[in-house]
């Protein structure tokens, strides 16, 4: 079968693989589509990171580079490994992607991303969703009932949002910012408005703008450029600042201007991978109380996400900009986010084409 293979920094290879072997326990999925996330560019443009590099396997897996990327992905369960009677061959799923201990409990409650060792599957090995086949465990596979397989592709960054807004503690009713309008950023705030809360986002790409606007996700678009948001916000609240403000987009002026526009003793949450260390405006985070938190995966957030766009609380067509087969991966892919990144939301990949 085909798939895509990191083997290094801004080497990606689309090759032919065996498929893989279904066991006890297991389920067998053809994978109908799969977006390429900002972790993805990460690892291509500055890894390895998650990717355990050649020499180096990783703990759990085993394996080491190459390996199959992609980790939002969807599709079609083809066969079911011994033990399993709760799902059935036909149904339509996604993949929970993780690569954690046995020994690790997952139920409810359960901070299972934050385990020793933890990683993902299409990055930590274990194959991907840029590839036509793959063979999960039990435990990361959820039904999307009548969610179309393109949409449900999100359902993966989706829950990274809604990990997001769990992790900030936020209520209906409050105020949020959101500093950048990137897959993650538009997201987010697609969550925070179908939980109730009034959304402004700060973001220069014009299309990424637009989408924000058109989507209904925020209730204000700031361009930086043009207005202080900070300051846009305060008038907005009476003074007073944001509730809770997200860090989308891993740029060191974002978090500045978030520390800047949420209120004294407001929360700030990281949702952004940082390939470096930013500088931290620690006077206004100690003057002002802010309370700065991180935020990585997704616990037991899949139902939840998958339940609010079965109600329609969340409509993720309007974010998916571009559809590629695998071959197309680098070209119209990789390269379309680094070089026009501000075209684009979402691009998917079938591996079956």
């Amino acid at each position: 079968m085909k798939a895509a293979r990191y083997y290094d920094r801004k080497d990606i290879r689309i090759e032919d693989i065996p498929e893989p072997e279904l066991t006890a326990g297991t389920v067998a999925v053809d994978v109908a589509w799969c977006g390429i996330c900002g972790t993805d560019l990460h690892e291509y443009l500055e890894g390895p990171i998650f990717i355990p590099p050649k020499g180096s396997p990783h703990p759990i897996s085993g394996e080491e580079a190459p390996v199959t990327m992609g980790h939002e992905f969807s599709g079609t369960i083809t066969n079911l490994g011994d033990g399993i009677d709760d799902l059935e061959i036909g149904q339509n799923v996604v993949v929970e992607p993780y690569i954690i201990r046995d020994d690790v409990e997952v139920g409810p409650g359960q901070e299972y991303q934050l385990s020793k060792d933890m990683n993902f599957i299409g990055l930590g090995g274990r194959g991907g969703g840029l590839a036509e086949k793959i063979v999960v465990e039990r435990r990361w596979v959820h039904p999307i009932g009548e969610i179309p397989l393109d949409e449900a592709a999100l359902i993966e960054p989706l829950s990274v949002a809604h990990h997001a807004f769990v992790r900030s503690q936020a209520k209906p009713g409050e105020i949020a910012i959101v500093g950048g309008a990137g897959p993650i950023g538009l997201l987010t705030a697609a969550v925070l408005k179908a939980s109730g809360l009034t959304v402004y986002i700060s973001e220069l790409s014009e299309a990424r703008k637009n989408v924000a606007r058109d989507t209904g996700v925020a209730t204000e678009v700031f361009d930086p450029r043009e207005v202080d948001v900070a300051e846009k916000v305060r008038e907005l609240t009476g003074g007073k600042g944001a509730d809770v403000g997200f860090e989308c987009s891993s740029i060191p002026v974002v978090l500045d201007m978030l520390l800047d526009a949420v209120r004294p003793g407001g929360v700030i949450v990281n949702v952004s991978i940082w390939g470096h260390k930013p500088a931290v405006d620690m006077p206004s985070l100690v003057l002002k109380e802010i309370d700065l938190r991180g935020t990585i995966g997704y616990a037991n957030d899949h139902p939840s996400t998958i339940k609010l766009v079965q109600e329609g609380k969340i409509d993720l067509a309007p974010f998916i900009t571009a559809k590629i087969a695998l071959d197309d991966l680098i070209s119209g892919g990789f390269d379309q986010l680094i070089n026009n990144n501000e075209k684009h939301v979402k691009i998917l990949v079938n591996p079956n084409r």
